[in-house]
């Protein structure tokens, strides 16, 4: 059985991957900043027949991240970089506050869990998908933190897949587009948001099943060859005329 580390585990996407991968036989290890936000996911997978764990992990901070992976049952086979905030606001007038946290958790956050992954993996070899967005691609507005951080992500995965191609070790990202879920559903049922869903090639939002069959593609054994990739769910967004 082989066992994955899914960071920001306790909701949205982080879980749903931990769902679906406990599915697919895959040990799940989630890890979030209180270990209370994912005891109940931890108990339901477990009731449910999979196996999960749960790991106490701040990604913003060193010292966690270590002792986080010093707590694991064994080293992951593959990590998922989950973690991340969106952090939205007029760039003119948003806080330094603001813009070090948004790129403190979802770019240094990655780079911490990712060196301390690739230690572990470097006598076996491994699989690190980072959690990216067709916002590290393109740019909105009212979400320049979020935009930088990810686009910086995608880069570090590049250059992640480079050193460590040698170790065995495969770094990709998912760029996922615009995704359903309850925090944002109110606001697609606005005349802005319905006027965003037009702009989709497909003229629909991604579901989170969408999500699933490319990650599993880019963890299997059948991806062997796949490294640096950047890989965008959504639609057709990132090829929509201007």
């Amino acid at each position: 059985m082989k066992t994955v580390l899914i960071t920001g585990a306790s909701s949205g996407l982080g879980a749903h991957f931990a769902r679906v991968l406990a599915a697919e036989g895959w040990q799940v290890q989630l890890a979030a900043r209180r270990l209370d936000k994912i005891a109940e996911l931890t108990r339901k997978i477990d009731a449910a027949g999979g196996r999960a764990e749960a790991v106490e992990m701040d990604v913003t901070d060193a010292a966690s991240v270590a002792e986080g992976f010093a707590n694991l049952s064994r080293a992951p086979d593959a990590v998922i970089n989950n973690a991340g905030i969106s952090g939205e606001g007029s760039a003119m007038e948003m806080s330094e506050e603001m813009f070090t946290s948004v790129l403190d958790t979802n770019l240094k956050g990655a780079f911490l869990v990712s060196q301390q992954a690739a230690r572990a993996m470097k006598e076996t070899g491994g699989v690190i998908v980072n959690i990216a967005s067709i916002l590290g691609l393109r740019v909105a507005g009212g979400v320049s933190a979020y935009t930088t951080s990810k686009a910086a992500l995608i880069q570090m995965t590049k250059a992640h897949a480079l050193e460590w191609a040698r170790y065995g070790i495969r770094v990709n990202a998912l760029c996922p587009g615009y995704i359903e879920t309850p925090l944002n559903r109110e606001f697609f049922e606005t005349d802005a948001g319905k006027a965003l869903i037009r702009r989709i090639p497909q003229r629909r939002l991604g579901r989170l099943s969408d999500l699933d069959a490319p990650l599993l593609m880019l963890l299997s054994d059948g991806a062997a060859y796949v490294t640096g990739c950047a890989l965008p769910v959504d639609g057709g967004h990132l090829v929509s005329s201007l």
